[in-house]
């Protein structure tokens, strides 16, 4: 079973910054793509950030050039630095992982998600 464990979000003012981490726990035999995605009231979930294991990003349009995703494979984390927060950037964010727990079986595991709030 895999545990991922989120970090970082809270309260910040609009222009201000905040940095998200996940770390990931458990019987885990490779990681491959992590990503985060956000979750506003009454709205889908959706993609924020994701990266490959070789280190390939993609971002969504409005968080481009504002947010950066990385992870450190040592630790099986996975972050993401949030500047400029504008108030639409609030939402609950949650991490994924993907990956694979032994030959021939992958897992995929979600956070439990942490609130970010930008006050205007």
């Amino acid at each position: 079973q895999v545990q991922l464990v989120e970090s970082g979000g809270g309260l910040v003012q609009a222009g201000g910054s905040l940095r998200l981490s996940c770390a990931a726990s458990g019987s885990i035999f490779s990681i491959n793509a992590m990503g985060w995605y956000l979750q506003a009231p009454g709205k889908q979930r959706e993609l924020v950030a994701h990266i490959t294991s070789g280190g390939s990003t993609n971002y969504a349009t409005s968080v481009k050039g504002r947010f950066t995703i990385s992870r450190d494979n040592a630790k099986n984390t996975v972050y993401l630095q949030m500047n400029s927060l504008k108030p639409e950037d609030t939402a609950v964010y949650y991490c994924n992982v993907a990956g694979r727990l032994r030959v021939g079986v992958d897992f995929g595991s979600w956070g439990q998600g942490t609130q970010v709030t930008v006050s205007s």
